[in-house]
């Protein structure tokens, strides 16, 4: 691989005292990005906003108004990084999928590609910029925009598992699953529209915990990491 698209767990951001950040963990996943970027990875990356909001915490407001205030929140998801990326000694900048000025660049896939080409870490921010789709999916239609070659998940599990582990203790780890297998079967520890997406679109995944940001890296040299999941 050298493109790929990062979607980054949101909520494997926050600290452990109820802060929305560790900016210590913050910085150590923008300089392993940084190490990345140095070994000639393009690097695109998505975050989630499971720190601060998710859409699906607005139980009484109308869906549309919650998801908006989610995508705002991965607005925040994104400076925050862009910001830790710069310290580092890295490129980023923030494309957003809705205007917001002076805040982020408007979305382009070509300024994107050519920004990526040139080894700036290229943050999408604002999801796809409408409601009802995660960023999960948003992660997924940005890769194919922009040619990544694969996607790759740090989320806050390890592994894609055959139940939950946190309810079943019997729970097994997967370490190769087909796409069609996830939709099929119900595992849901990726979206399912951003599963199907990735499977029309023969876009290999790779989901693995962002515990450790040196997994980042590992992944990318396709390292044995966490769980792969083949686009049929």
């Amino acid at each position: 691989m050298k493109r790929v698209l990062l979607k980054l767990s949101g909520e494997a951001l926050s600290a452990k005292n109820g802060n929305i950040y560790d900016t210590d963990f913050v910085d150590a996943v923008a300089t392993t990005l940084k190490a990345a970027v140095d070994e000639g990875f393009e690097i695109a990356v998505v975050i989630g906003a499971g720190n601060i909001w998710r859409g699906r915490q607005g139980k009484d407001m109308d869906r549309a108004t919650a998801d908006h205030m989610g995508m705002l929140a991965t607005e925040i998801n994104s400076l925050c990084l862009k910001e830790a990326l710069i310290r580092a000694g890295a490129k980023a900048t923030v494309m957003s999928s809705v205007p917001m000025p002076p805040f982020a660049d408007g979305y382009s896939p070509e300024r994107a590609k050519t920004a990526l080409a040139e080894g700036t870490v290229v943050i999408f921010g604002g999801g796809l910029g409408v409601p009802f789709m995660s960023t999960d999916t948003a992660g997924a239609v940005r890769a194919a925009e922009v040619g990544a070659e694969a996607m790759l998940m740090a989320k806050n599990i390890d592994y894609i598992y055959t139940d939950d582990p946190l309810v079943n203790k019997d729970a097994e780890k997967i370490l190769s699953i087909k796409a069609s297998e996830i939709l099929s079967r119900g595992l849901r520890a990726i979206d399912f529209t951003a599963t199907a997406f990735c499977m029309s679109a023969k876009l290999p995944i790779r989901i693995f915990g962002l515990k450790n940001p040196a997994d980042i890296l590992a992944a990318l040299r396709g390292e044995k990491v966490g769980t792969v999941v083949i686009p049929e």
